[in-house]
């Protein structure tokens, strides 16, 4: 099922999570409200300000992983997609604050596309372009001359498809291990802060300086 997600049901998923990541939704900061804080912390530093980023999210991302994964098997139908969604949110609005401070206009649907992109990370987005499944690589999506719907719909397909497969598939073993009370709470944090960090790095060393940020 993970290699048949529809388009539409894909698109669709990634929007709302697109939404919420870098547009902020009730007590949750935006991206560029996330990218300003870490920014004045280190004295308006980009480098320094996108490191304080990505250490805040793996922070994140750890703690939501072990709270949605701390019940074990009685809270497995629930927690599996919870933990999904709320990592993904974390990881697109780091990278999103990552893009936003490197000078990219996270309105534009070019960025975004380009940002869900880097949720595979640079090892699975060589795969596929290799395999000929993407064309190229986030920062050249980013910067492309105009945004490409059809592609949009591919990256948001192979994407979900890789994030379900976190959890099923080849990746059975880490859910087995997820179904054991407090033992499934510290792999859950562990996987997930290190799959930010992995990203966040990726996401850096991807998304070059586009221009000076305008604050």
């Amino acid at each position: 099922m993970a290699t048949q997600v529809a388009p539409q049901a894909a698109g669709g998923m990634l929007r709302r999570v697109l939404e919420v990541a870098i547009d902020g939704y009730g007590r949750v900061p935006s991206a560029r409200a996330v990218a300003a804080r870490q920014l004045g912390r280190h004295d308006g530093l980009v480098d320094d300000a996108i490191e304080g980023v990505i250490d805040n999210h793996v922070r994140l991302a750890g703690a939501q992983g072990f709270v949605t994964n701390l019940g074990g098997v009685a809270t497995l139908p629930v927690s599996i997609p919870a933990n999904l969604t709320g990592t993904a949110i974390v990881q697109v609005r780091m990278i999103a604050a990552i893009a936003h401070l490197r000078g990219y206009d996270v309105n534009d649907n070019r960025v975004r596309t380009a940002i869900v992109m880097c949720l595979l990370g640079g090892e699975q987005v060589a795969k596929r372009i290799t395999q000929g499944r993407l064309p190229t690589s986030p920062m050249a999506i980013a910067t492309a001359p105009m945004f490409d719907a059809g592609l949009d719909a591919r990256v948001a397909q192979e994407v979900v498809a890789d994030l379900l497969a976190r959890v099923g598939g080849k990746k059975a073993g880490l859910v087995v291990t997820k179904r054991i009370p407090l033992l499934g709470g510290g792999v859950g944090a562990v996987i997930d802060g290190l799959t930010t960090y992995q990203l966040g790095r990726y996401a850096k060393s991807e998304l070059l300086t586009r221009r000076s940020l305008q604050r």
